[in-house]
């Protein structure tokens, strides 16, 4: 393996200029096994054990800890084809400081083996004899003092000391090339990482910007008197309402009129995270710390740090989670999935709800101690039917801001469109009068607005009345449930998505979902399949 001056010069050049680790492994190995005499040519690397208990050689092992994992092989076969390019097989894995791949790494010294007179150290003869392999030349990998890993070279010629220093010289480049390699890769990585953070916080800011609270009814100028109130304190802040009634605008204007307001404004919606990504969601993890954790990763905790985080349907974190969340709130203190060390946080916590919380508590799914840690000031933010005068002015807002969007002209709300408006129920609040809204300006074209409701949420009401019919709770439910299943019928039972009935409905679906089974609704079976 006598590598004349240009040949190794092309290789180094190419192990340098890889960015990725896999290219430059693939790279090393393939350039080596390209030379005339080499048979063989292998790359283990230092890592965690994981396959303990199959290993060919846990009983060797002597701790079941890092052991040298193969991670790049190339070879060519004595007719000249090449060969031996897999990962896999009985040397896979070798234990740190057995056999002479593992005392590499424990020695820290370039070393070579004559096959002639060493005929004990020859694990299969038959494959030393069928490829001519007559020496063998490793190194261990090291740069800076850390020993990352060893290179092993199988020749058809012995090994003399001009080609062991040609291997040592090729195992240090090596070395550097790898730690290079992957310093370059966890920088791509930090970056990736910050620049989705960053979309996500403008995205966050933009929306801010974007939204205001909109109307002038009694009711609302109290929520708005509570925000200017409580904005400035720091103090936590517990928004309660119905879905679509705007409480993420409230906890937006709280944010927006506080001192945190040049931090990020961070937002969790409780019921879209899975039961078992919480902790991850909230504190973030680290590298291998659970199937699936290929990268460290921020939390929401860490993300709204020096802001506001906004825990939307905060009811819906569980019992186990809840406990974890009161130490934050407590002591500022938490730690990511797989991380030992503790993290300091100071964030102020805006909470939103459309359950009853008390009722929870008294249900056992809900901790009284958190309760109070989130509730120091509520805020309860009445539903569109409560402040039907908010009704014409939310409409209007609606049509100039969606009606650019969908390239529509901005229609006038005329004295019929906003009589249907001011006489349908609103199950869905806010949010449904804006989908409305939207279907309007796409029907409507150039106008006149034509404003299309269900039958079933309509009820006789003039906007100039001063006395209004009050219907019961239980009534309530009933036309609820009674609009839901309108809205499923003419969305073919379909849920989710475009043209799914918690779009039309104006509510999230993970929210239709859970009124559907709070009121016994099940898709027909006409519909199944």
């Amino acid at each position: 393996m006598a590598l004349q001056d240009r040949s190794l010069k092309q290789l180094l050049l190419s192990m340098a200029a890889a960015q990725s680790c896999d290219t430059l492994l693939d790279r090393l190995v393939s350039g080596l096994a390209s030379q005339a005499d080499v048979a063989l040519a292998r790359i283990w690397l230092l890592r965690p054990g994981d396959r303990c208990g199959t290993c060919a050689l846990r009983a060797e092992c002597p701790g079941h800890v890092p052991c040298l994992h193969l991670v790049a092989s190339a070879g060519t076969r004595s007719d000249g084809t090449v060969s031996w390019t897999g990962t896999d097989g009985a040397f896979q894995r070798f234990p740190v400081g057995r056999r002479k791949i593992g005392r590499l790494v424990t020695e820290g010294a370039t070393r070579r083996v004559d096959v002639a007179e060493e005929a004990d150290w020859i694990v299969d003869p038959g494959w030393v004899k069928e490829h001519g392999v007559a020496g063998f030349g490793g190194t261990p990998l090291e740069f800076q003092g850390e020993i990352l890993g060893a290179l092993g070279v199988f020749t058809r010629s012995p090994f003399d000391d001009e080609r062991l220093e040609w291997l040592r010289l090729i195992g240090d480049h090596a070395a550097a090339a790898i730690a290079n390699a992957r310093a370059f890769e966890k920088i791509e990585q930090l970056k990736a990482a910050l620049e989705r953070e960053n979309a996500y916080l403008r995205e966050e800011v933009a929306e801010t910007h974007q939204s205001s609270i909109v109307g002038s009814s009694e009711r609302l100028k109290s929520v708005i008197e509570a925000v200017e109130m409580v904005a400035p304190t720091g103090v936590n802040v517990l928004v309660s309402g119905e879905s679509g009634t705007g409480k993420e605008l409230v906890a937006r204007a709280i944010h927006d009129r506080s001192e945190r307001r040049g931090h990020a404004l961070v937002k969790v919606n409780c019921a879209s995270v899975p039961r078992e990504l919480f902790e991850s969601e909230f504190f973030g993890h680290v590298k291998g710390a659970f199937t699936g954790a290929v990268k460290d990763r921020a939390g929401r905790f860490s993300l709204a740090d020096g802001g506001t985080l906004f825990l939307d349907e905060v009811g819906e974190i569980p019992l186990e989670m809840q406990s974890k969340l009161l130490r934050v709130l407590q002591e500022g203190e938490y730690e990511r999935v797989g991380d030992e060390r503790t993290q300091r946080v100071d964030v102020r916590i805006v909470a939103a709800t459309n359950r009853d919380l008390q009722r929870e508590i008294q249900e056992g799914n809900f901790r009284e101690d958190l309760y109070y840690r989130l509730a120091v000031f509520p805020i309860e933010v009445a539903p569109l039917r409560e402040r039907r005068d908010d009704i014409p002015a939310l409409a209007r807002h609606f049509i100039a801001t969606t009606a650019p969007k969908l390239k529509r002209p901005v229609l006038a709300l005329n004295r019929e469109a906003e009589a249907a408006l001011m006489s349908y129920h609103w199950p869905g609040n806010i949010r449904e009068l804006q989908n409305v809204i939207e279907r309007a300006l796409i029907v409507s074209g150039a106008g006149p607005l034509r404003v299309d409701l269900p039958e079933s949420g309509r009820r006789t009401f003039s906007p100039g009345a001063t006395t209004r019919e009050v219907w019961t709770e239980e009534e309530m439910k009933h036309r609820e449930r009674e609009n839901i299943v309108l809205a499923l019928t003419r969305c073919a039972w379909q849920v989710y998505g475009s043209g799914g009935a918690a779009e039309l409905l104006g509510m999230k679906p993970s929210t239709l979902a859970s009124r559907m089974k709070k009121y016994g609704i099940e898709k027909p079976s006409a519909f199944d399949g």
